[in-house]
C-alpha cells in the first residue's frame, strides 16, 4: 500500500468519523502527519480526480478514491487478522501499522487465504475506536 492509499484509508475512516467531508484536522491525526502535509496530499490526489475538497468543508473520496480506500482498508485488516490470529502477536495493531506500507495486492491476497475473514470485512473496522469490533471482541473475526 503506497502513500496516497493509506491517506485515502484514511479519509475514507474520517468520514466515517464525521458523517461528511473530512477535516485536515482529523486527517492529520489519524495519520499523525503536519496539517501542511495533509493539505499537500489532498491536493495531489485531488489532481487525481480521487479527491473532492472543498476550502473549509474537508475533503471527501470520489467513486474510484472511495474503491481504492476500501481495498486499502481491508488489506490492513488482513494483516492484522494474519498478525493476531496466525501469529499471535500482541501489539498487531502497531505491527499493521508499520506493515500496511510495505505489503503489496499479492501479499495480501496470499495472507487472506491463510485468515478467516468474514465477508463484511472491512465493514467491522470501527473507525472512532480504530480497531476491527470483531477482532477486540476477541473472537478473531471467524463466523
Amino acid at each position: 500500500m503506497n502513500t496516497a492509499d493509506q491517506y485515502l484509508k484514511a479519509i475514507y475512516l474520517a468520514q466515517r468519523i464525521e458523517d461528511g467531508p473530512a477535516s485536515t484536522g482529523t486527517l492529520a491525526d489519524l495519520l499523525e502527519v503536519s496539517p501542511a502535509s495533509v493539505n499537500e496530499m489532498i491536493g495531489k490526489l485531488e489532481g487525481r480526480e480521487l479527491v473532492e475538497h472543498e476550502k473549509y468543508k474537508g475533503a471527501s473520496l470520489t467513486d474510484e478514491g472511495l474503491e481504492r480506500a476500501h481495498d486499502a482498508l481491508q488489506t490492513y485488516c488482513i494483516i492484522e487478522r494474519f498478525l493476531a490470529n496466525v501469529l499471535e502477536v500482541e501489539e498487531y495493531r502497531e505491527e499493521a501499522r508499520a506493515l500496511e506500507s510495505v505489503i503489496d495486492d499479492t501479499v495480501a491476497e496470499r495472507l487472506d487465504t491463510i485468515i478467516d475473514r468474514p465477508a463484511e470485512c472491512p465493514d467491522c473496522f470501527d473507525p472512532e475506536r480504530d480497531v476491527c469490533e470483531r477482532l477486540e471482541a476477541g473472537d478473531g473475526c471467524a463466523d
